[in-house]
């Protein structure tokens, strides 16, 4: 068997924790593993990690490789040059296979971005779906509802198969009433993105019912790197694979999820595998209660002080505040949609940035400048790299900094400083069994994470 992760999403119903570049699947909601993390072993039971391509973002490249490599360093990640939808996506996925393993394998695909605490349960239901599968069907996992959600897409099945049912179509998204019928009529499903069939199967479909795709897939090449071309992929429809497959073909079956299973896709919903106090309330950080019930609360940074309210939701972390009701924090992505209207910061990057040599914290910034702390891990290093348009001074604050300036090696202690002009290739590092802390300060006409061209790094991201 094979496997695809869709570790490509921004999840922006989970704003202000969740960002652009620094989404949901990567964030530790659960537990000392990023969703990403436990999907990918949750896998790994079944299928080798070799045989596991997880397709993302060029923007999340590196931050997928850096957790996946904490796991097993055999792990596959595919890179999109721009955001496509699912269904360019794993067509780009499948086609990878094809070329380093046989088209009759199976191939499960599923989110990066699902809890599913049950792993025996959904072990059991991969073998019962990988029968059909087999037999030439796409099968999709269905969930069933548990109470009218209006935030999912439904599925209608048909007749029984063996191990599971035809499927009849695919529902949008319905409003509250509609939903309550499909919980009563006992055939609908909730849609989970997660499903399977031979590669072959899939390839067929995409030739069937998208071309546009399919015809693409001829130029790709995989041999020495899983960055796909730019030019290539932007031929191709943004199209998401339920428009573009799973609502056309007539190959589709479902089989009932027999595990827990939660999207995290609200507030709400995290709100709901989270463990409660007396009152009801899940509490992370520094916070201060004063007849509050059914309530989440997050602080990430300030004290929170929250008092006679009931079913809320109040996020703070250390650029943003998100407060709403429970039962409305759907519309969480309607604030987070217009933030990016306005090109807010607060949509792109938290103010502390973890890397893999460290983290660093955005002080403050105007037009032209930007500063930084910086904090560099015991015997950690940044990649050997320049700047097109900013010079950069650092101040060491703690530790001893090792740097490299133009082919020459300095050591810089507490209280001093170093320049670095722009277009000088650079590196800093710390061979100290100590963190080393410094203040940067960028000056330029433009200041921005992706003015860094590398030559040298340790974690593989040239």
């Amino acid at each position: 068997m094979k496997a695809i992760i869709l570790a490509g999403g921004s999840g922006s119903r989970l704003w202000p924790l969740s960002r652009d570049q620094y989404p949901k699947q990567l964030l530790n909601l659960e537990d000392d593993l990023s969703l990403l993390q436990q999907t990918f072993l949750r896998l790994n039971a079944l299928v080798d990690a070799s045989n596991i391509a997880s397709v993302t973002n060029i923007r999340h490249y590196y931050d997928i490789k850096h957790q996946l490599n904490k796991i097993d360093s055999h792990n596959v990640v595919i890179a999109e040059p721009l955001g496509k939808n699912t269904a360019p996506a794993i067509a780009c996925a499948l086609e990878y296979f094809k070329e380093v393993s046989s088209v009759d394998d199976v191939v499960l695909i599923v989110p990066s971005d699902h809890l599913i605490r049950d792993v025996e349960g959904f072990h059991k239901t991969v073998k019962d779906g990988e029968k059909l599968a087999n037999a030439g069907y796409i099968v999709t996992f269905g969930i069933r509802p548990t109470y009218p959600e209006t935030g999912y897409g439904y599925i209608k099945t048909l007749k029984p198969l063996v191990t599971g049912y035809k499927v009849d179509r695919f529902v949008e998204k319905p409003d509250y009433n509609t939903a309550y019928h499909y919980l009563e009529s006992g055939n609908y499903y909730w849609n989970g993105g997660i499903f399977m069939a031979k590669i072959s199967t899939l390839l067929d479909e995409y030739q069937k019912f998208c071309p546009e795709i399919s015809d693409n897939l001829l130029n790709l090449n995989f041999t020495g790197s899983t960055k796909i071309n730019y030019n290539i992929y932007d031929n191709m429809p943004c199209i998401s694979i339920d428009y573009a497959i799973m609502e056309k073909s007539d190959k589709i079956a479902l089989v009932e999820l027999k595990s827990d299973w939660n999207d995290l896709g609200s507030w709400k919903s995290l709100y709901d595998v989270k463990q409660k106090d007396e009152n009801g309330n899940v509490i992370t950080g520094k916070v201060l209660t004063e007849n509050v019930k059914n309530s989440f609360i997050y602080s990430q940074k300030e004290l929170v002080a929250v008092a006679d309210l009931e079913n809320v939701v109040i996020v703070e972390t250390e650029d943003a505040i998100m407060a709403c009701r429970m039962d409305k924090s759907q519309v969480v992505k309607n604030l987070y949609a217009k933030l990016k209207e306005q090109n807010s910061d607060t949509t792109k990057l938290h103010k502390t940035v973890f890397r893999p040599w460290g983290y660093y914290t955005c002080m403050n910034a105007g037009k032209g400048y930007l500063t930084k702390t910086i904090c560099v891990m015991p015997h950690q290093k940044l990649s050997i790299q320049s700047h097109n348009h900013r010079s950069e001074h650092w101040v060491v604050l703690e530790g001893e900094a090792f740097v490299l300036k133009d082919g020459l090696e300095y050591t810089v202690k507490p209280g001093e400083s170093i320049d670095i002009p722009l277009g000088m290739k650079h590196s800093l590092q710390n061979h100290t069994d100590k963190p080393v802390k410094i203040i940067e300060i960028q000056n330029g006409d433009y200041i921005s994470e992706d003015d860094i061209i590398r030559y040298e790094d340790s974690y593989g991201r040239v």
